[in-house]
């Protein structure tokens, strides 16, 4: 099976990690993207050096998803580590395993502790429980990678805390832009849901109060639902199995064809049959279906479920962003949620780089009420708005940067100039990024223009590297090229392409290092830039 670009790639890093001596890694890729075919690809790299091999998963349906395309890609079978099925004694050079029948004592030590040289946790977010981390902790010599859809920051530090490093991560805006998972419109409905009084819970909105409030509310979103929805396949996420199934009675009054599942259906999988083939046209669920199911055909999510959590409102939106014939785009109906002393999940947050983008994603896709908005394309606004922003906050310190002699330039204004947002707002996750810069970096660093004093540790440091690099190889102006040229007033520079840069400073240069007569350096750009 051939992978497709961005996968062979996170295929690569990921045992790169691994040689460089770095054990415990993550990789993320959103939902749809085929994380299950990755670390099968990556397993079969494992078996072939030798390695016995576990996957270690929280729900059946995880772990057989992970046996039958671990079995079609690569041809490997695999044992179970379940309840009464037991992998000991079987020639298998896989095992996939349930953490809650390993975690158990009796379980674990019929185990050697070094039985497993290589451990892949699908849904990786779940591995700091203790379940997890009393399976980890037994095989601790093992080589780590865990698996997850995009989690937000909060998600990193708490998954830093185990893993040492980010091996890969793909991008949802990217695999939108290169064509691999739907487009995406949000359309913000004007109904106010109160939340104010709503409490938390392990860190999320307690289900039993969120369906409370909600409940004043089923009949106007039904309503909602009707002028939006009638023609698309639509999955709803609710917060108990009770509201569930009142709201999937109330869809079936106003003429929709809806079902209800939950843990307890004894014809769960019928029901999921059914969808598939149409016989329903709405789905409802309180929470079942935001791992292990797929359904490409869904074409509108709607989450009544609200939620603080950035990996699970990103799971339950993307049981829609996968791909279908004639599917044109995926459409999420935004319900405006009114809270107080709570943060939101919102479409905004699924391509945002930085909660300061989701924001402003929120704040002008509200001015569009009634009205669906492309997400990637409001995404680029917003970040465009961001970053005025920023840098009109930063005006005065930006300025003294440019008036500075010298032929490095500052870090940030080489992240105000590309524009770049990962840069500006890049916190690190992992202990071993938060060391200082090594001299090996400083080095670097400094030959390619960057003044490395003002960068105080090595992710940062490994950040802009990459980004110089991959700058050069996409034919970006300089570091260098942007100190010497905003240095004499020009601005975003960052934008520029080598060659335009290169001319300017040429042309500068053979003025005896004088602008030429009428150049107004603010207000220039380069003629490949005016299309």
């Amino acid at each position: 099976m051939k992978l497709r670009p961005y996968q062979e790639e996170a295929r690569v890093k990921v045992q790169r990690e691994w040689e460089r001596g770095v054990n415990k890694t993550l990789l993320v890729l959103p939902t749809g993207c085929g994380k299950t075919i990755v670390f099968s690809k990556i397993i079969e790299d494992r078996v072939k050096k030798g390695d016995r091999v576990l996957i270690l998963a929280h729900r059946s349906e995880l772990l057989e998803q992970a046996s039958d395309k671990l079995k079609k890609s690569t041809g490997l079978n695999t044992a179970l580590e379940k309840a009464d099925s037991t992998s000991k004694d079987t020639w298998f050079r896989v095992v996939v395993g349930s953490v809650q029948t390993l975690q158990r004592e009796k379980r674990l030590n019929q185990f050697d502790k070094d039985h497993f040289d290589t451990i892949v946790i699908d849904e990786a977010h779940h591995c700091i429980s203790n379940s997890y981390q009393n399976v980890l902790n037994h095989f601790d010599k093992a080589k780590v990678l865990g698996v997850t859809a995009t989690p937000d920051r909060g998600d990193m530090k708490n998954l830093g805390t185990y893993f040492e490093s980010l091996a890969y991560e793909y991008k949802i805006v990217d695999a939108i832009k290169e064509g691999y998972l739907s487009k995406i419109q949000s359309l913000t409905i004007p109904l106010n849901l109160d939340l104010s009084g709503v409490s938390t819970q392990n860190g999320d909105f307690k289900a039993s109060d969120v369906s409370n409030a909600l409940d004043p509310y089923l009949e106007q979103i039904a309503d909602e639902m009707v002028k939006h929805c009638k023609d698309r396949k639509t999955v709803v996420f609710l917060p108990l199995v009770a509201t569930s199934q009142k709201f999937r009675d109330i869809l079936n009054s106003k003429g929709f064809k809806a079902a209800e599942v939950n843990g307890e259906s004894k014809d769960r999988a019928q029901v999921l049959e059914d969808f598939d083939k149409d016989k329903y046209n709405v789905l409802c669920n309180s929470m079942l279906l935001t791992e292990g199911w797929d359904c490409p055909s869904v074409d509108c999510v709607i989450v009544l479920r609200p939620t603080k959590v950035r990996a699970l409102y990103s799971q339950m939106v993307g049981r829609g962003t996968r791909l279908h014939p004639g599917k044109e785009n995926l459409l999420l109906l935004d319900f405006l949620w009114h809270v107080e002393k709570h943060e939101l999940c919102r479409p905004g947050h699924l391509i945002a780089k930085n909660e300061e983008i989701a924001k402003k994603i929120t704040e002008l896709s509200e001015k569009e009420v009634g009205n669906a908005v492309d997400l990637e394309e409001i995404e680029v606004k917003a970040a465009d708005e961001v970053i005025q922003d920023r840098e009109a906050s930063l005006a005065k310190q930006l300025a003294e940067q440019r008036r500075k002699k010298g032929k490095l330039v500052d870090p940030l204004q080489f992240e105000m100039s590309i524009a770049d947002e990962d840069l500006a707002n890049y916190v690190p996750s992992f202990l071993s990024e938060q060391a200082p810069p090594s001299e090996a970096q400083i080095e670097t660093l400094e030959k390619m223009g960057i003044n490395a004093s003002a960068i105080d540790n090595s992710g940062k440091a490994s950040l802009l590297i990459d980004r110089v690099i991959k700058r050069r190889e996409m034919g970006f102006a300089t570091p260098k090229q942007i100190r010497l040229l905003e240095s004499r007033g020009f601005r975003k520079v960052g934008n520029w392409s080598f060659e335009d840069a290169n001319k300017m400073i040429t042309r500068i240069a053979a003025n005896g290092w004088r602008l030429p007569r009428g150049m107004v350096a603010k207000e220039y750009k380069p003629k490949s830039m005016m299309n």
